[in-house]
């Protein structure tokens, strides 16, 4: 069964960031005053935003590939979905700004790794540390960062493995090195990480409630951690895909290898 790609945003559509620049010049964002995006980057942010989106379709297309490879290998398919999105506007401005960092298109590729981004939603563990590892021997990619809250997971119980990979986008100028953020999780990870978002973000529930709710996600995460090490086990036994239990080592970042 091929694996399912989800965007999470529509094409690049330039007009429509233009507009929202020019917005943020005139009224500033959010944030307060002094947020004004300079008119003059208007253009060049929106050539980045291309090299981005370029970057993205990249790396979802070696996963695609990597995917059918073990299909053919070992009648196993890693990768149950995969959710590419970039970041829209408002949130990269809004980034930037509670970082105390200038708007500009500068600071944004010199501080901002998460501007593409993919998830990738595996059906076990092993699949999870397979892909990205496989990913990461590939001549052209690059491994800027590694953390993994799989084996260290977060207080709240949060566990997945983010990997920000740098890919070359081929333009006219040249090639450009550019960062996407993979976020490798398991199905039950990324169950129980949207139920958590959403108490996180989503709800209005009273203090008392929230910290219950807290609580029992933290139990689930914990529960369902040990349900996965059983079915993991079992399906060592009954396939011959390779099996990893170690994250990536991130590298410096070298623009022009």
């Amino acid at each position: 069964m091929e694996s399912v790609i989800l965007d999470r945003h529509e094409r690049i559509n330039t007009s429509e960031i233009q507009a929202r620049l020019e917005k943020a010049t005139e009224n500033g964002i959010d944030a307060g005053p002094g947020t004004l995006f300079p008119r003059d980057e208007i253009s060049e942010f929106i050539d980045m935003m291309q090299v981005y989106e370029g970057a993205m379709y990249e790396i979802s297309t070696k996963l695609e590939v990597l995917d059918s490879e073990f299909h053919v290998h070992f009648s196993h398919d890693p990768i149950h979905h995969m959710e590419r999105r970039l970041k829209s506007v408002n949130s990269i401005l809004g980034k930037l700004e509670r970082r105390n960092l200038p708007l500009s298109t500068e600071a944004i590729r010199d501080n901002l790794f998460d501007v593409a981004g993919i998830r990738v939603i595996c059906n076990y563990r092993d699949d999870v540390y397979s892909v990205a590892n496989y990913l990461s021997s590939q001549s052209d990619i690059q491994v800027l960062r590694v953390k993994d809250y799989i084996k260290n997971p977060k207080q709240n119980g949060y566990r997945s493995l983010h990997v920000i990979y740098a890919v070359p986008v081929f333009l006219s100028t040249g090639e450009h090195y550019t960062p996407v953020e993979v976020q490798f999780r398991t199905i039950a990870m990324d169950y129980w990480a949207s139920l958590e978002h959403a108490l996180r973000y989503k709800s209005d529930l009273p203090d008392a409630k929230l910290s219950e709710h807290s609580q029992t996600l933290l139990d689930c995460a914990r529960s369902l951690q040990n349900i996965e090490t059983q079915m993991q086990n079992i399906h060592r036994d009954i396939n011959g895909a390779p099996q990893q239990e170690e994250a990536p080592t991130s590298q410096a970042f070298d623009p022009k290898r």
